[in-house]
């Protein structure tokens, strides 16, 4: 998978995710209002991701993540979450540190990741 294509996937799954876990059920609508993309964008998107195996549309409209769709969502979840606190933990407001972290999650590696998550999980603190 092309590396923006791969940015783009991990982008969608995250906010089904999260979508999920807030309104306890996600359409292409949702996701629209959410990103701010536009519905033929969306739907797209979602037609490549049910086409990778990562998501199911039930016949409402109604999106599910599938098994290997769940685990990209859960890690770029915990990568974001993690990232983020640590900016924060610098000192960097909130805003920018999750606009940061949406970037760096996707192209950092494992190593470093599990060093910040690491230091992060230690209650590493700078302010």
């Amino acid at each position: 998978m092309v590396a923006a294509n791969r940015e783009s996937t991990e982008n969608y799954l995250e906010t089904i995710l999260v979508l999920k876990d807030r309104l306890g059920a996600v359409r292409s609508v949702d996701i629209v209002n959410e990103l701010q993309y536009t519905r033929p964008s969306v739907s797209v998107a979602m037609k490549k991701l049910r086409e990778g195996g990562y998501i199911l549309v039930d016949r409402e409209g109604f999106i599910t993540l599938t098994q290997s769709g769940l685990e990209v969502a859960r890690e770029m979840y915990e990568r974001h979450s993690i990232i983020t606190g640590f900016f924060i933990s610098l000192g960097v407001d909130e805003k920018t540190a999750a606009l940061d972290a949406c970037r760096i999650e996707h192209v950092i590696s494992r190593e470093s990741f599990e060093k910040i998550s690491k230091l992060v999980s230690r209650g590493f603190e700078v302010k």
